[in-house]
This record gives C-alpha cells, structure tokens and sequence, in this order.
C-alpha cells in the first residue's frame, strides 16, 4: 500500500496534505460532503466547458464526454450520501484553491496554449483530488466512509491521468510537462498559502 508520500511522487505533487487534515474533516461531514459535492458539480461543468471551446478536437470530445456523466453521477453519490445520514446540501462557497488555479491559466497565447493550460488546471484538481481522498479512504474513522473515498479516489487518478494525456496528445509531451512542472510549483504555492480547511475538499 503507497503511503501519502509515494502517491505525492507518483502524482507529481510537490507538498503533501498533512494527514490531520482528515482529522477536521470528519469533525465537519456535513460541510465536507456539501464542499464535495459541488466539487463534482463543478468538474462536470468545467469538462462541458473544454468540450463547448474545443470541439473540434475529435478526442476531447470523446474523451471528456464520458467524465461529464461520471461526474454527474458523483454529485448524485454524495448527495444521497448527505440524505442517507439526514443531513442537509448547503450553498456552494467559494473555492479560493481553484480560483487561484485560474488565475494561473494564460491568458493570451495561440488556441492549443489555452487548451493546454485548461487541461492542465483540470489535472491539478484531480490529482490534489485524488491525494485528499486517499487520506479520507485511509483515516476517517467510519469503515463505510473509508470503502466511499476508496471509489472516488479511483475514479479521480483517472481522470488525471485523461487530461494530461490528452495535453501530451494535442500540445507535444515536451511542452505539457514543461508547462505541468510549472503547474506543480505554482500549486504548492497554493497549498503552504491556504490555511487547511475541514470543511473544504481543497
């Protein structure tokens, strides 16, 4: 079984969460399953977005489609998750770890620079994700929530491993990892900047 550290390598994450996160995370579930839940609602729209801007990248379509309706359907899992235990979908708050991404996507540059830097902030999300939901998978207490976290943790890595393949097929692997490594750097920027939320995914 990977530790945090090794699934940090292998996701290319250059600054670990730190394990206690899980710790205020389960002491806000209701607050964390609602964060969750429009995270999911989130990446479904922002994939519905790439597809709208770049359809007529044959592959994006055929390959961001299909994570559309798994998002979708994620949401659904978490919202059932909150009914399941009687507690309520608050209203979406602000997400100062993805409007930060954003602010990191160029803004001028030919179609394909666009494209991959949207790519590329879509992998961020899903790889930090991915790390977060391992940690849950592994120390909330509850085994129920443990085996939940497993599924999105999966469901996550590949979805990471999409995008940036996809940015590696239409914009040249030389220039994706370049601009990824930058990616990287800038997000653990991020991460040592935000004060560790438990009532927040990210």
């Amino acid at each position: 079984m990977r530790t945090n550290s090794e699934l940090k390598t292998k996701l290319g994450l250059k600054l670990p969460t730190d394990p206690r996160w899980v710790n205020l995370a389960e002491k806000e579930l209701e607050d964390i399953l609602t964060d969750h839940a429009y995270c999911e609602q989130k990446a479904a729209s922002s994939c519905i977005s790439i597809i709208s801007q770049f359809s007529e990248y044959e592959k994006i379509v055929e390959e961001l489609a299909p994570i559309v309706a798994e998002e979708w359907d994620h949401f659904r899992m978490v919202y059932q998750e909150l009914r399941n235990r009687k507690l309520k979908l608050g209203k979406q708050r602000k997400d100062e770890y993805v409007n930060l991404l954003l602010k990191f996507q160029k803004k001028d540059g030919s179609k394909l620079d666009k494209l991959l830097d949207k790519l590329l902030t879509s992998a961020m999300i899903e790889a930090r994700s991915c790390e977060r939901f391992r940690l849950l998978s592994l120390h909330i207490k509850e085994d129920s929530l443990k085996s939940f976290y497993h599924e999105f943790m999966v469901s996550e890595a590949g979805h990471y491993k999409t995008f940036l393949n996809l940015a590696k097929e239409y914009c040249g692997q030389e220039k994706t990892l370049a601009r990824w490594q930058e990616f990287l750097s800038y997000e653990a920027k991020i991460m040592n900047q935000l004060e560790p939320k438990g009532n927040r995914m990210h």
